[in-house]
């Protein structure tokens, strides 16, 4: 992608986010965002499309062994510092060194330190009572375990974790262009290592006591290291066994992931041409896969996998009766059957003061990937178009998985559960931008309309919904 058309994107991002946010603060004047949220908000928007903008032309044409450390230092410099810089914002604005609005943190963190202590006293057997008497699923007792880990061996510090983050984060760009470069091509890799560099939803995790930053390198891991196996066909033992091990993890992360990324590497399998993978090597990996998604039934893995499907993502009405029961006007319009279509770009900025803090604090980071979403939609359509999409098929089924099931959920509004979709996001949107022609551009100025209309009539229905206008 030329200079001149990332510069072009890049303007038009910038615009439509300062237009959008003008309008609405204009419009609801009554309800509009504190001067704090929306300088934290334009400054998102420029920090990711200036530096993109400026960074990306730079490193785009350098030896590979020049541009991993910069890309990596570079990311990990800016995580780092962000890290340690909002322990004492968040300690300043809230009295506590934790985020806006934290409910899971505090749990993670006092469980953290409760078991770190009987570990150091060699009580390692209260660690195991624990697990067994833990009523929040599999999935909640990995983050648990990671910090009881980090806890012990260097104590209860809230800013280590984080440092981790920061140090996960960094990496995680080099993983994408890995992936990127090996399903894409180079062009496509550099441009997403360099977003997600930039990302700046992939850096506020990092000043986050949640888990979605280690959820997120994980599986990303994993599905780069699966499509390192059958790529470079070398089945060696630790390259089989190191996409089972990351897999199994991230049950303990979030159970869902775990399922879609056992589904990806099957469809990935199911789809891979044959100079990939001949049919009798299909056979044995769809073989060994499946036995090893039964090993998974046979653990508490299982247990919580099957609780996921019958339970928690089947109920197509949950987010319209959870605001009906709150009393909201224009609560069918929640219904996930609506939701679905809008899987990559919501939920959408708010620009509103009727908003929990965190949102509005990372309300220009949230429209970045309302931005991106629709590059990354176009991704799909250039993949048929240019019969890639067999080589999109790991990706892309992991992707579209995930978002299915989250969208079918009770989780379709919630943030924190779309930000494990938004590295592969930043992928799809690089392809789609490195391949782009001049005729998508038209689509391209039609999605950024539509997208300004839409925040209007989200920050809108916000107030709306509770009698405010």
């Amino acid at each position: 992608m030329s200079q001149r058309l990332l510069r072009h994107i890049s303007i038009f991002g910038i615009g439509i986010y300062l237009l959008a946010l003008i309008v609405v603060s204009v419009a609801f004047r009554h309800y509009a965002l504190q001067l704090k949220w929306i300088l934290w908000g334009i400054g998102e928007v420029l920090f990711f499309f200036v530096l993109t903008d400026v960074f990306y032309p730079r490193w785009k044409n350098d030896d590979p062994k020049h541009f991993c450390p910069k890309v990596f230092w570079t990311a990990l410099a800016i995580r780092a510092v962000y890290a340690f810089a909002m322990c004492y914002y968040y300690y300043y604005q809230t009295g506590l060194p934790f985020e806006y609005n934290a409910a899971d943190s505090f749990g993670y963190h006092k469980m953290g330190v409760i078991l770190s202590r009987s570990v150091r006293q060699g009580e390692i057997a209260y660690v195991f009572q624990y697990l067994h008497a833990s009523t929040m699923g599999f999935s909640d007792q990995g983050y648990t375990l990671w910090l009881t880990l980090i806890y012990t061996i260097f104590g209860p510090n809230v800013l280590t974790p984080r440092l981790l983050k920061a140090l996960m984060s960094a990496y995680l760009c080099l993983v994408m262009y890995k992936l990127g470069t090996r399903t894409f091509g180079e062009r496509t890799g550099r441009l997403a290592a360099v977003m997600c560099v930039f990302m700046p939803l992939l850096v506020q995790i990092c000043g986050l006591h949640t888990k979605e930053m280690e959820l997120i390198f994980l599986s990303i891991l994993a599905l780069e290291r699966m499509d390192y196996l059958i790529r470079s066909k070398k089945y060696t033992v630790w390259n089989i066994l190191c996409p089972i091990l990351l897999t199994g993890l991230i049950f303990g992360f979030r159970t869902i992931i775990g399922m879609c990324l056992i589904f990806a590497f099957l469809v990935f399998i199911i789809l891979s041409p044959n100079d990939l993978t001949n049919k009798k090597s299909k056979i044995i990996t769809l073989a060994a896969t499946v036995a090893v998604f039964f090993v998974f039934l046979l653990t508490p893995i299982g247990k919580e996998m099957r609780i996921v499907y019958w339970l928690k993502f089947t109920d197509l009405n949950y987010q319209a009766m959870k605001y009906e029961a709150k009393g909201m006007k224009h609560s069918q319009l929640a219904n996930s059957a609506l939701l679905a279509p809008g899987a990559f770009v919501l939920p959408l900025a708010p620009m509103v003061e009727e908003a929990p803090d965190h949102n509005k604090m990372i309300h220009g980071s949230i429209y970045v990937k309302n931005f991106l979403a629709f590059f990354a939609m176009l991704s799909l359509l250039i993949a048929i178009r240019q019969k890639k999409w067999r080589d999109f098929s790991l990706v892309g089924a992991y992707e579209l998985s995930y978002l299915a099931i989250i969208m079918f959920s009770f989780a379709a509004n919630s943030e924190r559960y779309h930000e494990a979709a938004v590295p592969l996001i930043v992928l799809m949107a690089a392809y789609a931008m490195t391949h782009l022609r001049r005729k998508d551009l038209v689509l391209f100025y039609v999605y950024c309309w539509i997208l300004f209309v839409a925040l209007l009539t989200w920050n809108w229905l916000k107030l709306a919904a509770r009698g405010m206008v």
